[in-house]
């Protein structure tokens, strides 16, 4: 199967990693459907990649809902093409201290960032074990790896969907279905973290000394590294972390 033909399916791709994963794998020759629950938010990004050549198509949808994701994948499947690589970035990072947290809040953070992820994995299973390849990737956080005061409700979720990711990889590996989870232990260089350092120390962005976020053009090559990998020699969970990082 020519590379033009394959589909890089990302859901919960937002404007920061989700965004530049579309970049990379759009560039790098796939036909990109990026998948969020606004999709209209995707227009610029949508815009900037076909002047530059490539297919890219964005749809709408709540990965929380299993009737919508089934849908998405079946129109994807049907009316652009075979989906080769898929990634669940989609998160809920909120921090409340463990008695402000109330159960609703607990379990919005537990249905986005694990159950969604478990949907996405298991439709996109559906269609690349029929064709017997494939790459699931999947989006972790410091939070996947241990919990901090004020989140137990996001780390409860990371932890899960780290151990969805697992199950994932070791039934699907056998059956060429490549399962990876990168742990990203790092403030990641966008927008929405720089507004978050703004509020919670007065640091500006043009203060925040060089490399000590990670950008996203590196966790999106780090998806491409782990795509392309030779099935002798695939990575699980690989974590990304800046050097002036304490861990």
């Amino acid at each position: 199967m020519e590379l033009r033909n394959q589909v890089a399916l990302l859901v919960g791709a937002g404007d920061a990693i989700g965004a530049a994963v579309a970049r990379r794998f759009a560039l790098g020759g796939y036909k990109v459907c990026i998948a969020r629950r606004d999709a209209a938010k995707s227009d610029g990004l949508i815009a900037e990649l076909k002047a530059e050549g490539c297919e890219v198509h964005a749809f709408g949808v709540d990965a929380r809902q299993e009737s919508e994701v089934q849908a998405l994948f079946a129109r994807v499947e049907d009316n652009i093409g075979p989906i080769e690589v898929c990634l669940f970035n989609a998160g809920s990072n909120v921090k409340k201290p463990l008695l402000e947290t109330d159960a609703k809040l607990f379990l919005k953070s537990w249905e986005l960032a694990c159950f969604a992820g478990f949907l996405v994995g298991r439709e996109a299973a559906r269609y690349m074990t029929k064709r017997g390849h494939g790459t699931l990737l999947f989006t972790g956080a410091t939070a996947s790896m241990r919990g901090s005061s004020g989140f137990a409700a996001f780390s409860s979720a990371k932890f899960g969907l780290r151990a969805v990711a697992q199950a994932m990889a070791r039934e699907l590996g056998p059956k060429n279905i490549h399962v990876a989870h990168l742990v990203i232990d790092a403030g990641v260089d966008s927008a929405a973290i720089h507004a978050r350092m703004k509020a919670a120390s007065g640091i500006d962005a043009s203060k925040i000394p060089p490399d000590s976020l990670t950008k996203t053009g590196s966790i999106a090559d780090a998806y491409w590294f782990v795509h392309r990998q030779t099935r002798d020699g695939w990575s699980h969970e690989l974590d990304l972390r800046p050097a002036v990082e304490k861990w």
